[in-house]
């Protein structure tokens, strides 16, 4: 039963779309040649208002800034794939934090809107989510001297971060170091709530045998953004058997939009969050083959499901 989804309106909670739906942005193979302004405007179409950051978009400001006011579309959040795991990349990864936080100054100067796009990095040190391989015998476990680079590396991201009045949010991510239960635990332990926030994604963590609404519920008031995506229950059970790469599993299906899968929990989840006053961005996910599932309907399909359970 749901008690507190009443809370969650359009002028604190914002939802966007994670242009995944469209193309892949880690396998670039996995794309049927959308062009990104016809990607933008069907996702105005289909009711958002707002999107992640593709690889497909123009990276100067002053191009993407106008083509996505233009469908009344913010920018809901970049990413940055940390290396902090390895010493010699602490510097490029800092680097690439500054980077995004100065786009994101860029694409939002002079604006007072309060959609601010939120920064969100996973560690990908190790990562064998890239790779040809079964994830679960092969996914990385940090050393301890890693952890404390890993915790260090993210307090000095998220106070860059804070500076600029952005909320840095991990997203635990298959196939990497924090992936299960007791390493995302961990990590939320051993960082600061001020610098570092949860973005949960409900599909990376149920397909690594975490359970998404235990998880809102331990850290409702930290998690600060939100992928809601769904899964598909046989292609899961095929990636923990170790048949299929992360590659594969897309390919496969394993992942779809909220409402079309095997996670049953969402208006639990929502009515977690919105107990905890969250604010900020929700956006659906799906990171599926637009050969197989067309980007459009499934994004519509995605977007009425929120309506449903949130009633806009």
């Amino acid at each position: 039963m749901t008690k507190y989804l009443h809370r969650l309106t359009p002028a604190k909670v914002w939802l966007g779309v994670i242009p995944t739906l469209w193309w892949n942005d880690d396998f670039i193979n996995i794309d049927i040649g959308i062009p990104y302004e016809q990607a933008l405007s069907e996702m105005a179409l289909a009711g958002y208002v707002g999107c992640g950051v593709g690889h497909k978009y123009p990276t100067d400001p002053k191009i993407l800034r106008p083509v996505l006011e233009l469908r009344g579309l913010r920018i809901s959040e970049p990413w940055v794939s940390t290396y902090f795991t390895i010493k010699a990349m602490n510097r490029h990864t800092l680097e690439s934090v500054d980077a995004q936080l100065d786009f994101l100054e860029a694409m939002e100067g002079g604006s007072d809107d309060p959609r601010r796009a939120d920064l969100v990095v996973a560690e990908f040190g190790g990562a064998v989510n890239p790779l040809p391989v079964a994830l679960f015998p092969n996914c990385p476990e940090f050393s301890e001297d890693q952890w404390k680079q890993l915790i260090e590396g993210l307090h000095a991201a998220g106070e860059k971060a804070r500076a600029r009045n952005r909320r840095l949010c991990y997203h635990p991510h298959l196939g990497t170091g924090v992936m299960k239960t007791e390493a995302i635990h961990r990590l939320m332990d051993e960082t600061d709530p001020r610098l570092v926030n949860m973005l949960l994604d409900t599909a990376h963590q149920a397909a690594a045998g975490v359970d998404p609404l235990a998880l809102a519920r331990k850290y409702a008031h930290r998690i600060k953004h939100v992928h809601l995506k769904d899964i598909r229950g046989e292609v899961v059970t095929k990636i923990h058997r170790g048949e299929l790469s992360f590659q594969q599993g897309i390919e496969a299906g394993i992942f779809t939009v909220p409402g079309d899968g095997s996670i049953e929990t969402f208006p639990e989840i929502l009515d977690v969050l919105a107990e905890a006053d969250f604010a900020g961005w929700i956006c659906v996910e799906a990171e599926q083959d637009p050969a197989k599932a067309n980007p459009l309907q499934y994004a519509k399909m995605g977007r009425e499901y929120l309506r449903k359970l949130l009633g806009w």
